[in-house]
Parts: structure tokens; sequence; C-alpha cells
């Protein structure tokens, strides 16, 4: 848990001290490309949780699904067609069930060491 802590804090304090910016004309692309490594990130945790983690599954799927989030939101852009809807659509609700999961497991372990189990 203080590598997670620690980790954050390095990111926002390199973040801001490091501003990163890119044209306007991107940000489509980097909103989806966000949305898609925060589906990885709560996936990550949420195995975790279930001892089901593994680093190399992790690193695929963060960098596959930011890729594939990026390469959809690219075509439909071309063809003009807002493919990009797709990817929001399965990232928001994969990240609200897995989000879910985590809230669960999180109260379930808080009432069974209230209860001394």
């Amino acid at each position: 848990m203080i590598w997670i802590l620690a980790g954050l804090a390095l990111g926002v304090v390199v973040g801001y001290y490091i501003p990163f910016t890119y044209p306007i004309d991107y940000s489509l692309y980097m909103s989806v490309a966000i949305l898609a490594t925060m589906d990885s990130i709560f996936g990550a945790v949420k195995s975790g949780f279930e001892s089901k983690y593994d680093n190399i599954i992790f690193l695929t799927g963060f960098i596959g699904n930011a890729l594939l989030a990026m390469i959809l939101t690219y075509i439909g852009d071309r063809l003009g067609i807002p493919l990009y809807y797709v990817a929001i659509l399965v990232f928001g609700s994969r990240i609200f069930d897995n989000l879910s999961t985590i809230r669960r497991y999180i109260v379930t372990n808080m009432r069974n060491k209230k209860r001394g189990k």
C-alpha cells in the first residue's frame, strides 16, 4: 500500500513541475487512452484483491487497451464515425464493475475484522 501512495505522490509532483502538453487535436485520443489505462489499473487492483494478479497480464493489458482505444478512435475519426463511444462504453462499464467488486471486498474485510473473524 505504501508503494501505491509513494507512486501517486511522485506522479503528482512530477506532473506539477514538468507540465506535459499536447495539441488540442489529440485530446480525444488522450482521453480515451486515459480511460483505457484506468480500466487496466482498476482491473489490477481487483485481481490483487482476488490473489490473481500477474504483472505480465497487467502490462500487456495496460498497453494493449490504450493502443486499441486510440486505434479505434483514429479509425473512427478518419471514417467520420464516432467509434470512440465503443471504448468509452466498454471501459466505463468495466471500471464501474471492477470498482464495485473492490468496494465489496473492502467492506467484507472491514466487517470480518469488526466481528473478529
